[in-house]
């Protein structure tokens, strides 16, 4: 136990030593477009999944209150025992008329569902075809499963059809992508990728995290702006992020492979059941994405806003159609400084760098809700301009 305490203290030390340490700060009021951490007060934030701006609604956590007087505080249960409450049901029903689907199944986190996806419905001689940006719980959740594995170069169509080829032999083909890449916020092309599965005769899956609620005419995520909701077999998504960001996840799809995942889904039979309390706060954020496309308007004007001045001003931005906007600085120790900058400036905001984007792709991501103002988007840009400016860049 000594030797491998000794050896953990050494790969500790290597990462301090780097300079790319990763501390966490604690932030001592509501999520929202401005918070206040332990040693920063009064910040813009600039990096929360917070998209609508619903994290601190009134609305959601009117709904969450109310549900704790009629539902309760948990379940102490699994759902197939006796975990499962009307409010629960009634959130699924919701996901599946928002989602366009037949069936849908909640899990505690987007995580579970996609760790729980692969190996349910697919065996040895199946057959999954990932994107090679695919999110880490995508990658974990192809890990357990027995298929045979094939990465395609990210976004690239070509490339997948090789290993659709390549992949002739398999009983089943899964493609699976995620429909907003979380590093760039690039939209994956669907409508090309449902063509590949058509000619190919394989069934998509797509994990809508950063879209649902975020892009698409009414939110409804990267297979609406597609234009491919009738074409996508699999969907899975979060309620922790644009949904009122507390936690929770979904599978929605073809009844059929809801109905196998609720009976052999490990995540799903082993795993609590979601608060009542966040499933009641869900049902009310769907019901607000249902009866009204206002907060999804002005996110898209808020991200128009910001990417205009950014492109105008000079800085290097990806050619995505998202919130997540990052500002490519590409040297992982400036990005570091550049994010220090901008927390005495004001501005709360991370850099990311290997291993969580190639190496030398470093980059400070940003992300705008539709709770920021114009005012506020403008001084985050004149301060990136600012540090620009004494970093000598």
């Amino acid at each position: 136990m000594k030797s491998a305490i000794k050896i953990w203290q050494g790969n500790i030390q290597e990462i301090k030593d780097s300079g790319l340490w990763k501390d966490e700060r604690v932030i001592t009021t509501p999520q929202s477009s401005k918070i206040d951490t332990t040693k920063n007060k009064d910040l813009i934030n600039m990096c929360a999944n917070n998209y609508l701006g619903l994290s601190n609604s009134d609305v959601l956590t009117a709904a969450a209150k109310e549900s704790l007087d009629k539902w309760g505080y948990g379940l102490s249960s699994v759902r197939f025992i006796c975990g499962t409450q009307a409010i629960h049901k009634e959130l699924e029903d919701k996901i599946t008329a928002f989602m366009k689907q037949e069936d849908t199944i909640l899990y505690s986190s987007c995580f579970d569902a996609n760790t729980g996806l692969f190996e349910t419905i697919l065996g040895a001689d199946d057959a999954i075809l990932s994107d090679e940006l695919n999110h880490a719980s995508i990658i974990d959740g192809i890990r357990l499963c027995k298929a045979k594995r094939f990465r395609y170069k990210n976004n690239d169509m070509a490339d997948l059809e090789n290993c659709l080829k390549e992949a002739k032999d398999a009983r089943i083909r899964l493609i699976i992508t995620d429909g907003v890449f979380s590093m760039d916020g690039i939209i994956a092309n669907l409508s090309a990728l449902c063509d590949l599965a058509d000619k190919y005769d394989a069934i998509v899956a797509v994990d809508e995290s950063h879209a649902t609620g975020v892009i698409g005419k009414t939110g409804r995520g990267s297979i609406e702006y597609c234009n491919v909701m009738d074409r996508v077999d699999i969907v899975t998504g979060t309620l922790g992020k644009a949904l009122g960001g507390a936690s929770g996840g979904f599978t929605s799809g073809r009844k059929e492979i809801i109905d196998i995942l609720r009976q052999r889904s490990r995540p799903y039979l082993f795993s609590n059941t979601l608060s009542p309390t966040i499933a009641a706060a869900s049902v009310k954020a769907f019901d607000m994405l249902l009866s009204s496309t206002a907060l999804v308007e002005k996110l898209h004007s808020n991200m128009e806003h910001y990417v205009e001045k950014l492109k105008s001003n000079g800085f290097e931005i990806l050619d995505g159609r998202h919130p997540i906007i990052p500002i490519m600085v590409y040297d992982e120790l400036i990005a570091q400084k550049m994010a220090a900058m901008l927390l005495d400036k004001g501005i709360y905001a991370v850099g990311f760098f290997y291993p969580v984007v190639p190496k030398g792709r470093a980059r400070i991501r940003t992300q705008v809700s539709a709770a920021h103002t114009k005012e506020q988007l403008d001084y985050v840009v004149d301060t990136f301009i600012e540090c620009r400016k004494e970093l000598g860049l």
